[in-house]
């Protein structure tokens, strides 16, 4: 099966809340930039990225998550990070059962995911190579 077709399996299996509330985060996810792809990593989770991982999903017993890779660099005007402030780069949304995210506000979140990961990307690929190291030989 392909990645999209495990998400699809993986939501049709949530027959409660979840399986919604993980549809209707993926639509939003989907719809911030057309370059984002699904993934299927670490036995069983739904990944989407795009110039790098940038958003893992998984359905829990009582939430919906959300872990975003590169949390903690970006900006979160709607407040939508509810977790993960201890850490230094990760940053989550968990989606209890009644409440709603915005989804424009997720979509633009995800945009600010896709311009991180691709700014990162082109950093990495203009930086200087480092001069290799000579060998020297003693006489």
């Amino acid at each position: 099966m392909t990645p999209s077709e495990n998400i699809d399996a993986l939501i049709d299996g949530l027959t409660d809340w979840r399986g919604a509330t993980l549809a209707s985060l993926r639509k939003a996810i989907l719809e911030a930039d057309p370059d984002i792809i699904e993934e299927w990593k670490w036995m069983g989770s739904p990944v989407w990225s795009c110039a790098g991982n940038m958003v893992v999903g998984n359905a829990h017993k009582e939430k919906v998550k959300l872990t975003f890779s590169h949390g903690a660099s970006l900006p979160d005007p709607d407040n939508l990070f509810n977790n993960g402030f201890a850490g230094k780069v990760w940053r989550s949304i968990d989606v209890f059962e009644g409440d709603t995210i915005d989804p424009r506000a997720l979509t633009e979140l995800i945009r600010s995911a896709v311009a991180y990961n691709r700014n990162k990307k082109e950093k990495k690929a203009n930086a200087a190579p480092r001069p290799k190291a000579q060998k020297t030989t003693q006489v």
